[in-house]
């Protein structure tokens, strides 16, 4: 019941600071980039609240156990140099042009057709990952609550949050709330690496387990 209810304070925690942030929120380019004036540390905090779903935090586990570090080449390696990449090459001419999204780059290059075709093909890509969020939340919910709460009913109260301090705040809002959830994160994952090395035997027995698997 503790666990549960930690859960409903941060839910409750994340809708308050979402619709604090839907306070600055006073044109579009506020509503869709934040106004351009997110400072480094929010920047920073969103882009690894972001990264780290249910996909990098359960996924890649599993991945590690399985087949030791070479299965995790793809993500979060190979996914963190494209973040590095588009830094290095592409990030300062884009902001430069003034962009809200990345279709209205596709507009002013090669037209209205494409920014369409990329628009679908970006949500067509990102379905399977939206869903995996979902489902994970409605996992979170049953396992916590006992099996009170089913799967699909977590599912339901999970995504109603997020659309609560999205639809209100925009950018500003999944800015702040992200900053508010990584610090969750960082602290539950060290918590959990404690944790895990101690029943492992020490972190030097995990280094030489990935070290056999590979």
């Amino acid at each position: 019941m503790t666990l549960i209810l930690f859960v409903v304070l941060y839910l409750l925690a994340s809708i308050a600071i979402g619709l604090y942030a839907a306070s600055r929120v006073r044109n579009t380019a506020d509503y869709a980039i934040a106004g351009r004036s997110l400072p480094l540390y929010i920047i920073v905090a969103t882009t690894f609240a972001t990264w780290f779903g249910s996909e990098t935090v359960l996924g890649i586990p599993s991945k590690f156990v399985e087949g030791g570090l070479s299965k995790t080449v793809e993500d979060p390696f190979g996914a963190g140099l494209c973040l590095v990449l588009v830094g290095m090459f592409f990030a300062r001419r884009l902001y430069k042009m003034d962009l809200l999204t990345i279709g209205d780059f596709y507009r002013r290059r090669f037209g209205k057709g494409v920014e369409i075709f990329s628009a679908v093909v970006i949500l067509i890509s990102y379905l399977g990952w939206v869903a995996a969020q979902i489902t994970a939340l409605g996992v979170v919910f049953n396992l916590l609550s006992g099996g009170a709460i089913s799967v699909a009913q977590g599912m339901v109260i999970g995504t109603l949050v997020v659309l609560v301090y999205t639809l209100f705040g925009g950018m500003w809002s999944v800015a702040l709330t992200d900053f508010f959830q990584m610090i969750i994160i960082v602290i539950g994952l060290a918590l959990i690496a404690i944790f895990a090395a101690d029943l492992a035997g020490g972190a030097g027995k995990v280094v030489a387990y990935a070290a056999e698997r590979d």
